[in-house]
């Protein structure tokens, strides 16, 4: 048994909140101040998670996404933290500190496509470093598989050398990204203009998706809280999924 602060106090040093964004909003948003058994990890929090804690017998969420975002005017019962509050449901919410920490989502992300000695990039969000050399077709195939991707790509035709990535919508970052030797930019999310300014900036573009890019952590992040509380269970989510149906 922990108390939801004490879990909140463990987190925040796996990621500081310093490293959050000035315009973000982590930390201990949801406290009920109920003793926490057992932890629930998932990307969002959506109705379908909360049920999941629920019926799970989870007395804590934690998430990459904040489930309070937007300053809250008004709460009715059709707000995800209105749900959580009324069944007994705390939320500790990481989000752009989690993507800059060490051993966080961008080191994760990093790790599986073999990015050496990577270095932060975009105020410390995203990595940068040296992979086996492939083609951008041959990287876009293999972000298919290994993150079970949409991908969309495009290529300037240069071989990849020295790889960028940054989960969720990072897609404008690559003109920091060319600035420091990179042949290949892999965001979650990338706009129709970022793509046509990349390729005239001579940088391939790889746009792995935002769930995708991301959703690997969720898996790293119960790992690391068992081993800080071996006392609780710690479970992922199978209710949280990427919001977008593709064909």
């Amino acid at each position: 048994m922990a108390r939801p602060e004490e879990i909140y106090t463990a987190l925040a040093k796996l990621a500081p909140v310093e490293l959050a964004e000035s315009w973000d909003n982590v930390g201990l948003l949801v406290d009920t101040g109920m003793d926490v058994t057992s932890v629930l990890v998932t990307l969002d929090i959506t109705d379908e998670v909360v049920r999941e804690a629920e019926l799970s017998g989870c007395q804590l969420v934690v998430s990459h996404h904040p489930v309070i975002f937007a300053p809250l005017k008004r709460l009715s019962r059709r707000d995800v933290a209105f749900r959580l509050v009324k069944k007994n449901i705390s939320a500790i919410c990481m989000h752009t500190n989690l993507d800059a920490a060490e051993g966080g989502v961008n080191d994760v992300l990093a790790g599986l496509f073999g990015v050496r000695d990577a270095q932060p990039f975009a105020d410390g969000c995203g990595r940068i470093g040296a992979v086996n050399e492939l083609t951008v077709p041959q990287l876009a195939e293999q972000a298919r598989r290994v993150l079970g991707a949409h991908v969309k790509y495009c290529d300037t035709g240069r071989p990849v050398r020295r790889l960028a990535v940054i989960s969720g919508a990072g897609g404008s970052m690559f003109e920091q990204a060319s600035a420091l030797g990179a042949d290949c930019l892999l965001p979650g999310a990338a706009s129709h203009h970022a793509a046509l300014d990349a390729k005239r900036f001579g940088m391939s573009l790889i746009a792995a998706g935002h769930y995708a890019t991301e959703q690997p952590v969720v898996p790293v992040l119960a790992q690391r809280l068992q081993k800080q509380f071996p006392q609780l269970r710690v479970v992922c989510s199978r209710r949280g999924k990427d919001p977008f149906t593709y064909l």
